[in-house]
């Protein structure tokens, strides 16, 4: 096995102090949408492209929130990736309201930016960075989990 980095794009989509969550059916842990970003591809279209496979939608990117670096062991061996997380806004949505995934093996819920934690968002550094992010209106930031 040859280890790599993930290099990975994420959204945070918030209304009304709601952030968008997305989860593997059947897990216990959620993370924010988006996915992979391919050879030579911008990392804000891998993103917009990620959302119309995963959501369905056309999503605008806005502004570079930060990056997390992540690295866990699971049953197949190390990952390590790197989050860039841009914030996204899905035009007409205005309020939380049942988000119908696109993809049969994701299920998407909204949980208050107050209340990460219990969503049991990975990487957990989200759950202190993401609102501070998201309040601060300017500049990004940078966490990593292999402190």
């Amino acid at each position: 096995m040859t280890a790599t980095i993930e290099i990975i794009a994420r959204a945070a989509i918030t209304a009304e102090r709601h952030i968008l969550l997305a989860r593997k059916k059947g897990a216990a842990h959620t993370f924010l949408p988006g996915g992979h970003v391919e050879f030579g591809e911008p990392a804000e279209t891998a993103l917009a492209r990620e959302l119309q496979e995963e959501l369905g939608i056309v999503a605008e990117i806005g502004r570079f929130l930060g990056a997390v670096e992540h690295a866990w062991d699971d049953p197949q061996g190390p990952n390590h990736e790197l989050n860039l997380v841009f914030e996204a806004t899905w035009p007409g949505l205005d309020k939380p309201a049942p988000v119908r995934s696109a993809e049969p093996h994701l299920e998407f819920v909204w949980q208050p930016l107050d209340r990460l934690a219990a969503a049991n968002l990975r990487p957990t550094v989200f759950c202190d960075i993401l609102p501070r992010w998201l309040a601060a209106r300017t500049g990004s930031g940078w966490s990593s989990t292999l402190r």
